[in-house]
C-alpha cells in the first residue's frame, strides 16, 4: 500500500471521529414524559410483557432488526491470527455495510477466549440480545464446529460470511461464467486451490448447485487432497477423492474451472495454458490474485476471470450476499439460514446479472458498457436492486422451507431502505 493511501485509509477510521459506528435515537427523549417513557417507570411495561412472552422482545425492543459482528480475530483479513482488539475496525466496517446497504442494525463484538469452546460459550450467553449474528475472521477448522455449535444452540440465525457469503457470490458467478461457456455443471471439472473456510464452503455449495462429487479437485498446501492421505482433518476427508494427480500441474490439465481462495501467484501461465477450452479462472486471493488477469487474458484469449478485487471486471464480493441475505431472515424471523435460502440468493444474484444495469450503476464505474457477458457475469455492489432479488429470495425460501416465525411480508418486493425504515 502507498504513503498516500495508508494515511488516506488512517485518517478515514479516525476523522472527525474515531471509528465508523455511533448510535441514534429512534424516539423522543426531549421531557420529562418522554424520559418517564424510556427508562422508570414507563420501560417496566415491555418489561412485564417480554417476561411473558419472549416474542415480545421482538415488538418492544430493536433485537429483530439487529445483527451482532462477532470475531475472535483468529483470521483477520489476510494478516492472519492479530488478536480480536486488532479486528475491530473490520468489524466495524462489516456493521457499516449492513447499515448502508440493508438498513441493518449492527454492532461489533470481539471476543477475547482462549478456545472454541470458550467462544461458544460466550456467544451463545449473549445471543438473545440480537436478531441475528453474522460470524467473521475465525480461522478454519475452528470455524466450522464454532458456527454448527451455536447454529445448534441459538434460535436466531448464525451465519460466518467467509463461509457461506463467499461460497453464494461464487457459485452464482461461477454457474453463470460456465452457462457463458457453454458448459454444465454437472460436467465441469473443477479444481479447487485452498481447503479452508471460503474454500470448504464453495465447494459444498457446488455440489447443492449441481456439480460432479468426482468432478471437484481440492488441493491444500501439501497437495491435492486424495483418499490416499492420511493428514486430513474431517472437512479436508469430505473432499478426498480417489485420483493420481498429486500437484496443482497435475490436476489443472484439462480443468474446466479453476477457483482460488488460497493465496497469490500460485497459478502460472503455464497452468492455465493447459485447461480445457473455454475455462474459468476465479483467482480471489485478496490483494494479489493467485493469476494476474492480464496474465490470464495475454495467456488465453478463451478465458473468463473472476477476482476479489474492484479494478477488475467480476469482482467476487460479499457484500452482494451477507445485508441482504441477513435482510430477508430478519424480515420473516428465520430460525436459521439454511441451504434452501443460500441457493435461493445464488439464483437471485445469477438472474439479476442477466437484466439490463441501470445507468446510474454504470455511471458509478465511470460509464463502461455493463452487459451479461464475460466481463460481467455477477451484478456490482452498488445495484440497488440486490436489496429486493436477494432479501426476497432468502425470505421466500425461509417461508417456504418452514425455518420463518413470519409470513411473506406484505411491504415485499423491497425497492430501497425507504421500504425497510417504514417497515420497522
Amino acid at each position: 500500500m502507498s504513503d498516500s493511501l495508508k494515511k488516506a485509509a488512517l485518517d478515514y477510521h479516525a476523522f472527525p471521529r474515531p471509528g465508523k459506528l455511533s448510535t441514534e435515537l429512534t424516539t423522543p427523549a426531549e421531557t420529562q414524559q418522554d424520559l418517564s417513557l424510556a427508562y422508570s417507570p414507563g420501560v417496566a411495561e415491555p418489561v412485564r410483557e417480554i417476561a411473558r412472552d419472549a416474542e415480545n422482545a421482538y415488538r418492544y425492543t430493536g433485537k429483530g432488526n439487529l445483527v451482532a459482528v462477532i470475531t475472535d480475530g483468529s483470521a483477520v483479513l489476510g494478516l492472519g491470527n492479530l488478536g480480536p482488539l486488532a479486528s475491530k475496525p473490520v468489524m466495524e466496517g462489516k456493521s457499516l455495510l449492513f447499515k448502508r446497504f440493508a438498513g441493518i442494525d449492527s454492532v461489533d463484538v470481539e471476543v477475547n477466549a482462549d478456545s472454541a469452546e470458550a467462544f461458544v460459550d460466550t456467544v451463545a450467553s449473549i445471543a438473545d440480545t440480537y436478531g441475528g449474528i453474522n460470524l467473521e475472521d475465525i480461522k478454519a477448522p475452528e470455524c466450522f464446529a464454532i458456527e454448527a455449535a451455536l447454529i445448534e444452540k441459538c434460535r436466531i440465525p448464525v451465519f460466518h460470511d467467509d463461509q457461506h457469503g463467499t461460497a453464494i457470490v461464487s457459485v452464482a458467478g461461477m454457474l453463470n461464467a460456465l452457462e457463458i461457456q457453454g458448459k454444465d455443471i454437472a460436467a465441469a471439472r473443477i479444481v479447487c486451490l485452498g481447503a479452508g473456510a471460503a474454500a470448504n464452503a464453495c465447494c459444498k455449495l457446488l455440489l447443492q448447485a449441481g456439480a460432479g462429487r468426482h468432478n471437484i479437485t481440492m488441493l491444500d498446501s501439501r497437495g491435492v487432497i486424495h483418499s490416499g492421505r492420511d493428514d486430513l482433518n474431517p472437512y479436508k476427508q469430505a473432499f478426498a477423492i480417489e485420483l493420481a494427480a498429486r500437484t496443482l500441474d497435475d490436476a489443472i490439465d484439462g480443468a474446466d474451472a479453476f477457483l482460488g481462495v488460497s493465496g497469490p501467484n500460485l497459478l502460472s501461465a503455464q497452468q492455465l495454458a493447459k485447461m480445457a477450452p473455454k475455462p474459468v479462472v476465479f483467482a480471489c486471493s485478496n490483494p494479489d490474485p493467485e493469476i494476474d488477469p492480464q496474465l490470464a487474458h495475454q495467456t488465453r484469449d478463451d478465458v473468463i476471470v473472476a477476482t476479489g478485487r474492484s479494478d477488475y471486471p467480476n469482482q467476487v464480493n460479499n457484500v452482494l450476499c451477507f445485508p441482504f441475505l441477513f435482510r430477508g431472515a430478519l424480515d420473516v424471523r428465520a430460525v436459521r439460514i439454511n441451504d434452501a435460502m443460500k441457493l435461493a440468493a445464488v439464483k437471485a444474484l445469477r438472474e439479476l446479472a442477466k437484466e439490463a444495469v441501470p445507468a446510474a450503476v454504470k455511471a458509478a464505474y465511470g460509464g463502461v458498457d455493463m452487459r451479461f457477458g464475460s466481463e460481467y457475469i455477477i451484478p456490482k455492489p452498488t445495484d440497488p436492486r440486490l436489496l429486493g432479488a436477494v432479501a426476497g429470495a432468502v425470505a421466500r425460501a425461509a417461508v417456504d422451507s418452514g425455518v420463518a416465525h413470519r409470513p411473506y411480508p406484505d411491504h415485499y418486493p423491497l425497492q430501497s431502505l425507504g421500504d425497510v425504515e417504514s417497515a420497522l
